[in-house]
């Protein structure tokens, strides 16, 4: 069964959290992307919440800035250790004894998820990440791979000061590319039925600032004249290390982050199990729920 909750933060913010299983139980926390919400993780809420499949209390949120959650206006609110402050102070309401069971992440919730389990691993027990790519890997190639460069020249059209209002156009039809430029209607994983578009339309309607705020915040994307982005940008190994178990599944067909930022994934993260799936896209989750859930709960047995 699926409850709505939601949880004011200490520091003032407060997020609709999606929630399946028993309260008393070990937790799970899912973290989505964009340009997408909690609904995102309904199937993998419910399967981990089953008795057979370890009866997890299983916690997705809509991210600050996301659907009915808090959306504060200043681009600052949205810096990596504000987001990463969110996650610390969920996981403290939801499991203030023990750490996650693991924390799962996709897209953004990755970024958000690779930070936090940087800066604070005793929050959890392990990490799975699914097409998010690692701070030092994407900082590399967004420095001298030319096609990650293009690949990620998105990013730079979502920090106009017109996006909300160039992708609200035409029923979201900007939006909508992201995902059918990889499949989700004529591909052999085609999942973005009519009734799940209207799901990505309620959360849309409530307004897109929040989600692209998130880039706005960032220098983490391609370098172009008059801003260097990336390129100015310098990480020391103590914030690229991470020491807790981690599971990483790759959508290889990816066409935004391309499968060479995987590559080197392990200088980072020495206890890597890395799964190379060669038909996914971006989209993993949607395309193949079953197989997402099984090699997830393989990896945790």
């Amino acid at each position: 069964m699926m409850q709505i909750q939601r949880v004011a933060l200490p520091h003032g913010i407060e997020l609709d959290c999606r929630v399946a299983g028993a309260a008393d139980r070990p937790v799970m926390l899912f973290l989505h992307g964009f340009p997408e919400a909690a609904f995102v993780w309904d199937a993998l809420l419910l399967h981990f919440s089953q008795a057979a499949n370890g009866g997890y209390l299983c916690v997705a949120p809509d991210m600050r800035g996301y659907a009915g959650s808090s959306s504060p206006a200043d681009v600052k609110a949205y810096r990596a250790k504000e987001l990463v402050k969110d996650i610390s102070a969920l996981k403290q309401h939801f499991s203030p004894d023990h750490p996650l069971v693991c924390l799962v992440a996709h897209d953004w919730g990755g970024a958000v998820a690779w930070n936090t389990a940087n800066q604070h691993p005793a929050l959890m027990q392990r990490l799975a990440i699914i097409n998010s790519p690692h701070p030092g890997t994407f900082l590399r190639d967004l420095k001298s791979d030319a096609h990650q460069q293009s690949a990620s020249d998105y990013m730079n059209f979502l920090i106009r000061d017109d996006a909300e209002q160039l992708l609200a156009e035409d029923d979201y039809r900007r939006l909508w590319a992201f995902f059918t430029n990889m499949g989700a209607v004529n591909g052999p994983y085609a999942w973005l039925s009519e009734e799940v578009k209207q799901s990505y339309r309620s959360v849309w309607q409530q307004g897109l600032s929040g989600a692209l705020n998130y880039y706005r915040a960032s220098p983490l994307r391609p370098p172009r004249q008059g801003d260097p982005a990336a390129s100015a940008i310098e990480l020391p190994d103590e914030m690229l290390r991470i020491v807790v178990p981690t599971l990483v599944l790759w959508g290889m067909q990816d066409t935004a982050l391309p499968p060479g930022l995987i590559n080197g994934l392990s200088a980072y993260v020495p206890d890597l199990q890395l799964h190379r799936v060669a038909d996914g896209t971006h989209w993993l989750v949607h395309e193949q729920p079953d197989w997402v859930a099984q090699t997830i709960g393989n990896w945790l047995r």
